[in-house]
């Protein structure tokens, strides 16, 4: 499967937020709203 890239605007505040996760957690934010996105999947 190949990939495509995503960009999204979000808050600064947002991006605070998604900074300070991945840090704590010692992920990228790019694993992090994989994540995320695949944990939607469950709705469907």
């Amino acid at each position: 499967m190949g990939k495509i890239q995503l960009s999204a605007r979000i808050e600064e505040s947002e991006m605070k937020i998604l900074e300070r996760y991945a840090k704590k957690t010692g992920r990228t934010k790019t694993d992090i709203l994989r994540e995320f996105i695949r944990s939607l999947n469950s709705f469907f």
